[in-house]
């Protein structure tokens, strides 16, 4: 039997030759095949995390924004709302009232003399609007200088012709001049500065985000973490992995905002007082204005502002109202009190981290003045001045409602009513714009579509540099810029901001090629 077989395999042992061979082939060919369809896989799903980890990182950024907006805005409200006190020249013109209603009157008036409260032909729903210039407005003891009383003040006449000889007495014409100058330009600096603060946060944040979000790339591409990239920090002193390995660097550009709560809102403070003084400085209490008219000087006074023209916007400097001059920056840092607790920390007060710093603060100026950013800064106000005039002093001054009835637009044009009415709404949104909770003007912002597509160029824009500049290991994940775009974010907006910026956006083989060498360097 032996014999037999081993004839048997001699005589056919060319074609049992081929077979193995064809056999083994085959299994060789197909494990080939099977491991490369594995990879493939394991890499469309690595993909897919990774994309997903980078869209709920950006969103809760997003969210971080408004938050970080919402706690920054009421610094900069007590400052403007303390330098413009409307409700104290209000309480100065009802004084006056009552002064003159107290002391005896001539037969006949002037007609050529001030216009006060009580001369003018106002309507008893008028009235009651200029009454609520002083209750309606949070007025409150501590913003007046209330008289003193006889029992306080014994010498009460030598006290009051001290202060005549220091102050002099304004008329009442002046006090209404300077009451809607106060009203007009104080709530128009809040929007301004909300919309400059919403923007100059989405910058700061953004970049930080992307640091964080590279910094943890960089981890998961060399195995120091697991195989998903962490979403937040649930420990308060994790701060490497939440803000990367500059922890001090990252929180010295945040104090920069400092600038802009305490210096900054000076100079839109000047720039859109004296616009409406331009504007409205014309207008007296008796005066008789259509909500078209007052659409009008508020466009007037945006004009002014901000510019008449794309051209002229694009040239406004609101850089300086954001960032301080080189000079100045040293003062920011200190002002922030950073120096004093890296002191007590044993670290160095003066010069760590100088160079990340610098690169921060240059970006976060190129991007100020870039056309991108006046673009969206552009469609916040127009947000913010639509919810103020087209909402608030339509449904409350003028009393319309529905501005899509055929009704709304024949009044608009044609009911008047007095200034001192318009001037009481706008007293009372001065606070809802600054301390309104929820803030009605911010979500009206952050409905800007584009805000969130300039949020994302800033995001994903200048990866490969941030690697090479902070001498991270070169590994980035293989994900488009415009995947760092929610789903609602309209592709076109972003493509258009991208477009416009001055900002690089790197190509994708440049992430490719920076994740394989990592994971080379990995192995």
């Amino acid at each position: 039997m032996f014999s037999s077989a081993r004839r048997w395999l001699r005589q056919n042992r060319t074609p049992l030759a081929i077979g193995i061979g064809v056999v083994g082939a085959g299994y060789v060919a197909t494990q080939y095949v099977l491991s490369r369809i594995n990879d493939a896989r394991e890499r469309m799903s690595s993909d897919r995390i990774a994309k997903e980890n980078l869209r709920r990182r950006f969103e809760q950024n997003q969210e971080d924004c408004t938050f970080t907006v919402l706690a920054l805005l009421p610094t900069a409200t007590t400052s403007i709302l303390e330098a413009m006190n409307t409700e104290s020249i209000t309480y100065e013109i009802q004084q006056m009232k009552t002064s003159s209603r107290a002391a005896a009157r001539p037969a006949a008036s002037d007609s050529t003399g001030p216009p006060s409260i009580a001369d003018t032909n106002l309507t008893e729903d008028d009235g009651r609007s200029m009454m609520s210039l002083q209750s309606d407005s949070v007025l409150h003891a501590s913003q007046t200088a209330l008289p003193p009383t006889d029992a306080a003040a014994p010498n009460k006449e030598t006290g009051q012709q001290e202060r005549a000889v220091a102050k002099p007495r304004k008329s009442k014409r002046q006090l209404w001049d300077d009451l809607t100058i106060s009203a007009v330009a104080r709530a128009f600096t809040l929007v301004y500065t909300l919309a400059l603060l919403t923007m100059f946060t989405r910058v700061q944040l953004n970049l930080l985000g992307r640091r964080s979000y590279l910094s943890s790339v960089v981890a998961l591409a060399t195995g120091s973490q697991q195989a998903t990239i962490s979403l937040e920090n649930n420990d308060d002193d994790n701060t490497e992995q939440t803000y990367g390995d500059d922890f001090d660097t990252n929180r010295k550009y945040l104090a920069f905002s400092w600038w802009l709560l305490n210096k900054g809102w000076i100079d839109i403070m000047q720039r859109v007082e004296g616009a409406v003084r331009t504007v409205f400085g014309t207008l007296s209490p008796r005066d008789l204005l259509t909500f078209d008219r007052v659409s009008e000087l508020t466009v007037e006074v945006r004009k002014l502002v901000e510019g008449a023209t794309p051209e002229e916007r694009r040239r406004a400097d609101w850089l300086k109202c954001l960032l301080p001059s080189r000079d100045a920056e040293d003062e920011v840092i200190r002002a922030s009190g950073i120096l004093q607790d890296n002191s007590s920390r044993g670290g160095d007060p003066a010069q760590a981290s100088s160079a990340s710093l610098r690169r921060l603060l240059d970006e976060t100026a190129d991007l100020i003045e870039s056309p991108s950013f006046h673009h969206v800064l552009t469609l916040l106000l127009d947000s913010g001045f639509s919810t103020l005039v087209d909402r608030k002093l339509a449904n409350e001054a003028f009393e319309l409602s529905g501005s899509e009835t055929p009704e709304f637009a024949d009044q608009r044009g044609t009911k008047v009513i007095l200034l001192p009415r318009i001037l009481s709404v706008l007293t009372r949104q001065a606070h809802v714009i600054g301390n309104g909770v929820p803030n009605e003007y911010l979500q009206e912002m952050e409905r800007v579509g584009e805000l969130e597509a300039f949020a994302a160029v800033v995001y994903s824009s200048n990866w490969e540099n941030e690697i090479r500049e902070d001498n991270l290991m070169e590994s980035a994940v293989h994900v488009k810029p415009e995947d760092a775009v929610p789903a609602h974010v309209s592709n076109q907006g972003c493509e258009s901001l991208v477009d416009q910026s001055v900002v690089i956006v790197e190509p994708q083989s440049g992430f490719e090629s920076a994740w394989e060498r990592a994971v080379e360097q990995k192995h």
